[in-house]
């Protein structure tokens, strides 16, 4: 069962959201903080985590950040703020979306669906191994390697060369892969996405050159 971590320091928003979120099918647990939802990802991995900014001793951030030195879970941001240095700083720390409140517990329940889609969390993929030379994905255990060696990506980097791997061949422009990689309500421009491309290339290494820019138009991942 997919378990989600609900880390806000409401009680009656934890308890909105986990209502919610059982509808769906979802198994939940609770941090009254960020202290505590960093302590409970040391000892257990979720699959989605749902994480308050303002909370007392350690804010949604701060505790994202320490999470991500061990775990690449997906992250929904909840805040009351919602002003664009927020949102940018949220998205910079690799988190996969950002909700403001007051918000729609039904619509944060398709975000969760999706962000988890995007992962290829609940959902089969078509092929769950796919070797391209050097380069192996294997969807399924959401792992990456490079001529035997793993590599250990963001969640984001993990997002967009999945996705581009699943329509290699494929001219992608930008605007596809951000609707597709950071969903519809992203808050930034191009430069993010090229900035991530040039991360994912870094890692990629000998493998770089399969990730091909289309001057004017985006990228495509080559097939061999």
């Amino acid at each position: 069962m997919i378990t989600l971590l609900i880390a806000d320091d409401e009680s009656r928003i934890r308890t909105l959201i986990g209502k919610y979120a059982a509808f769906e099918g979802y198994k939940t647990e609770e941090a009254e903080n960020g202290m505590q939802a960093v302590e409970m990802c040391r000892r257990k991995h979720y699959d989605l985590i749902i994480m308050d900014v303002m909370m007392p001793e350690l804010d949604g951030f701060s505790a994202v950040r320490e999470i991500r030195k061990t775990d690449n879970v997906p992250v929904i941001m909840l805040s009351a703020r919602g002003e664009e240095y927020d949102r940018i700083h949220g998205f910079e720390l690799g988190i996969d979306d950002y909700v403001v409140k007051p918000f729609s517990p039904k619509e944060l329940m398709m975000r969760v669906a999706a962000v988890l889609k995007r992962g290829g969390i609940g959902d089969k993929p078509e092929d769950e191994i796919v070797t391209l030379g050097d380069l192996k994905v294997d969807f399924t255990a959401r792992r990456v390697s490079v001529q035997g060696e793993e590599l250990e990506l963001s969640p984001k980097e993990y997002d967009l060369l999945f996705y581009m791997v699943r329509n290699r061949g494929i001219a992608l422009t930008r605007e596809k892969l951000i609707s597709e990689v950071w969903g519809y309500d992203f808050f930034g421009d191009d430069r993010t996405l090229d900035t991530h491309i040039k991360l994912l290339r870094k890692q990629l290494g000998p493998c770089a050159d399969k990730i091909t820019t289309l001057r004017g138009v985006g990228y495509r991942f080559e097939k061999e």
